[in-house]
């Protein structure tokens, strides 16, 4: 029963981070936000969600993760009826950042609780396995159902499903979950929390300002760039001195490590974007309904999920420099295929494409989680872990941010010194396609017919160079994984060892953090809302059991 309740709260988190991208063209029609403000509708939920982690986990750990994990429910549920209701841009924009918050509290708790609950390490495999197939069954219905809702009912009705379902769970898990705490080693370092939170914000909305178009030495672009970058630099200096560090830095000075963390932004940086600029495609390019365009995308995340479930045994094949480095030059091959898409339907390049896409990244992102969590000593389980989460979810929001500016770069320029269109409606139509087709609509005649079809010819243009950009930073990332190790070491276990882990109970100590092993040092990532929820299957225990089980 418990294992039912956390999966369903990981559904929910799932769903909610890909439900929202087929709604993006009818939300855009309805509030008419401005293309800063799309941004931080989409990228609001992943961003806040990953500066709060490293904050609600530990404090999972002092004060009981089932009361973090319960009031995460009620935060969620009430940040979903206010982003369903939202009338104006900055209200939604709230609502998605109070879901963040709700998120980062429901998804350290989650496997943690499995932890507990599941002392036994074979069952445990089991449940995890359960629970990462949820997440792969939440990414993949999260578009199709936001499309079908959206198509039947409006773009509100793809948060409104949340609150039932957490009116449900919220008693049912007051009254089935047990309460669980981490080692209480050290006070709970709140400052470095705080700063580690702040940095991370102030820095990504200095990227956003310069993906709007904003000079890099105005204020409002230098302020928080600076800022985030100096609380981050305090935090690296605290958690160094710190005799009960947050996060132990000295896993950076670890070259596999540190490789790892930077091919999963990097990879992540690639997908998130394109997935977004993709969904318009389909949708204001190709003319597709929002249900047909969730359909559309289900390839890609099938194809993660048969990586994922053959992940453990190529790792084991071709060892973690070659299966990250490879799966780079897969998914850059896949990106670049796609540069062959125009303004005309192409269902089989799209799927083939998607496929190579999916199977790729999932491929790069699996090998890269294992390296850095097998880099990392048992001691250090739970932080790692922490990083690995944090990675993924920042090189979401910064893909966003970034190739949303290179998509905006090269799209507005295909809008502007028309011949019969006014400079004002040129400067509108600059900001997205959507709005290019409300400014032609309203315009009519010739000068509508005519910004119209530049501004679809545009999108096509800046699709395009998004894609090489991105294949460059997949290529970027193959070289990056040569500092990999060649073959994933096993250590042996010595004789006479239990199969369960000492500590593992409700009230372990130091190093006995969620999913970690005393053995190998391995912990399953915690959850998180992923485009490609496969990426979070740990590794299965082949690694670690002696032979002949």
């Amino acid at each position: 029963m418990v294992l039912l309740v956390l999966c369903v709260s990981l559904l929910l988190v799932a769903l909610d981070s890909t439900v929202l991208h087929v709604a993006v063209p009818s939300l855009t029609e309805d509030l008419r936000p401005s293309s800063t403000a799309l941004l931080w509708i989409v990228d609001a939920y992943p961003l806040i969600c990953a500066s709060l982690l490293i904050l609600f986990g530990t404090l999972g750990d002092r004060i009981g993760r089932r009361r973090v994990l319960l009031l995460g429910y009620a935060l969620f549920g009430i940040a979903s009826a206010i982003a369903a209701l939202a009338t104006v841009p900055a209200v939604l924009i709230a609502a998605r950042a109070l879901l963040g918050v709700g998120g980062a509290m429901i998804m350290p708790a989650t496997l943690s609780l499995l932890r507990a609950v599941f002392p036994d390490r074979r069952e445990r495999a089991t449940a995890i396995g359960i629970w990462t197939a949820v997440a792969a069954v939440g990414a993949a219905a999260g578009p199709v159902l936001g499309g079908f809702l959206v198509e039947h009912y409006w773009w509100g009705s793809v948060f409104l499903i949340n609150i039932p379902l957490m009116a449900l769970i919220l008693p049912v898990g007051r009254l089935l979950l047990p309460e669980s705490r981490g080692g209480s080693d050290g006070p709970w370092d709140v400052l470095g929390a705080l700063m580690a939170a702040a940095g991370v914000l102030g820095a990504v909305l200095g990227v956003k300002r310069l993906g709007a178009g904003d000079a890099l030495f105005e204020l409002p672009t230098a302020g928080p760039l600076l800022a985030g970058a100096a609380l981050l630099v305090l935090f690296v200096r605290r958690q160094k001195r710190r005799a009960h560090p947050l996060i132990d830095m000295r896993l950076f000075g670890r070259a596999a490590f540190t490789t790892s963390v930077g091919c999963i932004v990097l990879a992540m940086l690639a997908l998130v974007g394109l997935e977004l600029i993709a969904v318009q495609y389909l949708q204001l390019v190709l003319g597709l309904s929002p249900l047909a365009t969730g359909l559309r995308l289900l390839p890609l995340t099938f194809a993660a999920m048969a990586a994922g479930a053959t992940g453990s045994y190529t790792l084991r094949r071709l060892g973690p420099r070659r299966m990250v480095g490879w799966g780079f030059v897969l998914t850059a091959g896949a990106v670049l295929l796609l540069v062959l898409m125009g303004q005309d339907d192409r269902p089989v390049l799209l799927t083939a494409g998607f496929v190579l896409l999916g199977f790729g990244l999932q491929t790069t992102l699996f090998s890269a989680y294992e390296s850095m969590l097998s880099e990392a000593p048992p001691e250090s389980a739970g932080g790692a872990a922490a990083i690995g989460e944090t990675s993924y979810q920042l090189g979401a929001g910064m893909g966003i941010a970034l190739l949303g500016s290179v998509m905006n770069a090269a799209y507005a320029p295909g809008v502007t010194g028309l011949n019969g269109v006014p400079d004002s409606a040129a400067r509108a139509a600059a900001n997205s396609l959507g709005e290019a087709y409300q400014v032609a609509a309203r315009l009519g005649g010739t000068a509508g017919e005519t910004l119209h079809g530049a501004a679809r010819h545009a999108f096509v243009h800046g699709l395009h160079v998004t894609l090489v950009v991105s294949a460059g930073l997949l290529l970027l990332g193959a070289l990056m994984a040569l500092r990999l190790p060649r073959v994933m070491e096993c250590p042996p276990v010595e004789a006479g060892e239990p199969d369960t882990v000492p500590g593992s109970g409700p009230d372990s100590g130091p190093g006995s953090g969620p999913g970690s092993d005393q053995r190998t040092g391995l912990e399953a990532p915690a959850a998180g809302p992923l485009p490609i929820p496969a990426g979070r299957t740990p590794v299965e225990p082949a690694a670690g059991v002696r032979p002949g089980r």
